[in-house]
């Protein structure tokens, strides 16, 4: 597979403050044109773009041509790989947290 066919890595599309603004933005309505994404930004068009673009790569972002305009909507699938690499680590924090709490409390005692 060409370097330009693979798919980008969820975790590097999410790590851009940007484009989890996006996500957060077509989590919000079922569908957003690039013009009206565009407005939420201190940004030109091609740059949000750009950012929908490797959202796309990742999976996050589905797009449609509605006449001269094209549509965004988010593909929240990806974002499973996301929260079950989360889920592991809240595990250890919770175990390391009830372990604390049991040697404050011997301490107390």
């Amino acid at each position: 597979m060409s370097d330009n066919n693979k798919m980008r890595d969820v975790f590097d599309a999410i790590a851009d403050p940007t484009r989890r603004r996006l996500i957060q933005l077509l989590g919000e309505a079922e569908e957003l044109p690039l013009h009206e994404l565009t407005t939420q930004f201190q940004m030109g068009r091609t740059a949000v773009s750009k950012h929908l673009t490797i959202l796309k790569e990742a999976g996050l972002v589905l797009d449609r041509k509605v006449g001269r305009e094209t549509r965004f909507r988010l593909n929240a699938s990806p974002l499973r790989e996301v929260q079950d690499w989360v889920a592991f680590y809240s595990k250890f924090w919770i175990t390391n947290m009830m372990r604390l709490n049991q040697l404050l409390e011997e301490e107390e005692e």
